[in-house]
């Protein structure tokens, strides 16, 4: 099956939320700790406008649902999703960030799966007991509506016209560029 190209179809299945799963190993009192650090930091550097980012207010210091090992979830709105990955990037130490994007299908037994086939790691993976999680929701589970970021955001988006007329003007402007692959003609 190829990926699809309709724009209309690319942008209405755009990701909008995604959650980071900080990862240690509950008996390591030094994992433990840097994982309380920088979830820590990250709510210094939310606090002071880096980036939205919201902590679950827990902390699982044993494997609960699908995770292994002790973790946090850090929910973060598509808004923020460069700068808090850049952040955790840079800054997990030896931590493993599960992260995986909010969408209808948490589960799905033949192709979508959030947690399992449209994931990444930062750091090493672990294997996930698939089995705690839900199937398909009917809706996205939103989260944290009344900051109006992600599946909840009021901001006009870019029309389906203004995109296309972007992106004439991206591929203008590239075919200066010898090393910029063109896009195909059709």
């Amino acid at each position: 099956m190829s990926p699809p190209t309709d724009v209309k179809e690319v942008v209405e299945s755009e990701i909008k939320e995604w959650h980071f799963h900080i990862y240690f190993h509950q008996r390591n009192a030094d994992e433990h700790h840097a994982a309380l650090e920088l979830r820590d930091a990250v709510l210094r550097l939310r606090r002071d406008g880096a980036f939205v980012a919201v902590p679950l207010f827990r902390v699982n210091n044993d494997p609960v649902g699908p995770h292994p090992v002790g973790s946090y979830e850090i929910w973060v709105p598509g808004e923020s999703f460069v700068a808090v990955y850049s952040y955790l990037a840079l800054n997990r130490g030896s931590l493993s960030v599960l992260i995986h994007p909010l969408t209808r299908e948490q589960v799905c037994t033949l192709t979508s799966d959030d947690h399992e086939i449209r994931h990444a790691w930062l750091g090493a993976s672990y294997p996930l007991d698939l089995g705690t999680l839900p199937v398909r929701s009917d809706e996205v589970p939103l989260q944290y509506a009344s900051l109006k970021l992600g599946y909840s955001s009021t901001v006009p988006q870019l029309t389906l016209e203004e995109r296309k007329r972007l992106g004439a003007n991206v591929e203008q402007i590239l075919r200066g560029e010898k090393e910029a692959a063109k896009a195909p003609s059709n």
